[in-house]
């Protein structure tokens, strides 16, 4: 696929946004944009964004829109996002989503597709423990997991119908090995 392309990666935490996100970040040659990263590193860089959200994070819950928003926004702006982008954790929101859509508008561009990665409950719970083992990321405790899980449930999942309803929303089954599940990524958003 050629030319500027903006996809959103959707899905429950543990679904493996991330390593899908990155491996087709190589494929198109565009960034992912994980919002969870660049919390982590400003949080570990102690800036004061990083300060203000290492609270939240700790306890599983999310930065305030507006914030997360101009974050996010900043860095799409950036020039290694002159070709496009995958976001991966935004938006979050019918709130982040509104953003997200005036943000576009105001700058002359439009998303492609929504990647919605899905997997069954045993899956997710068996990634979520294998990260933890592997990163031993001070978010992947069992309190902030849970309550990661219910906010997407109650925030993002509408956000389903949403792009479904625009055309946008591309379903993948993400039970699949990681060069599997970005093979049917890739089919997908080239369809």
């Amino acid at each position: 696929m050629k030319g500027k392309m903006n996809l959103i990666v959707m899905g429950p935490q543990g679904v493996g946004k991330g390593a899908q996100s990155d491996d087709l970040a190589g494929i198109y040659g565009i960034p992912h944009i994980s919002t969870g990263e660049i919390f982590r590193k400003n949080i570990a860089e102690k800036t004061e964004l990083g300060k203000k959200v290492s609270s939240y994070i700790e306890k599983g819950e999310l930065v305030p829109d507006e914030v997360t928003s101009a974050m996010v926004f900043d860095r799409l702006s950036q020039p290694d996002a002159r070709k496009g982008w995958i976001l991966d954790g935004y938006p979050r929101n019918a709130r982040q989503s509104e953003a997200l859509d005036e943000w576009l508008s105001k700058h002359g561009e439009r998303l492609d597709a929504v990647i919605l990665l899905e997997a069954d409950a045993d899956t997710i719970a068996r990634r979520i423990q294998k990260r933890i083992r592997e990163e031993g990321r001070s978010d992947d405790n069992p309190d902030a997991i849970a309550e990661r899980l219910a906010i997407y449930a109650r925030e993002t999942k509408p956000l389903i119908d949403y792009y479904s309803q625009k055309g946008l929303l591309r379903r993948v089954n993400a039970e699949g090995s990681v060069p599997k599940v970005t093979a049917a990524m890739r089919e997908a958003i080239e369809k």
